[in-house]
């Protein structure tokens, strides 16, 4: 069964593209939200994690704060 992901970014935001390659580079689907354009979704996110910092996925609603690939490769069992 596919996890579901969700990747919150900011346009600006280095590490959200490079996070968004690498899920993109692993075959993971995943669905993108830009803060900068839903203050809902980012309320909702600093809610959660008590962090405004993006990226921040959530993956089957487990958030991971940053561009933590171990932490992303054990939740979605890559290399």
């Amino acid at each position: 069964m596919q996890k579901k992901v969700i990747v919150f970014t900011t346009p600006t935001c280095h590490y959200c593209a490079a996070v968004k390659k690498y899920l993109k580079e692993n075959g993971v689907r995943f669905k993108e939200v830009d803060i900068s354009k839903n203050a809902v979704a980012a309320r909702d996110m600093v809610n959660k994690t008590g962090q405004q910092g993006v990226p921040q996925l959530w993956i089957n609603n487990k958030p991971i704060v940053g561009f933590d690939r171990p932490k992303i490769n054990q939740m979605l069992n890559l290399k």
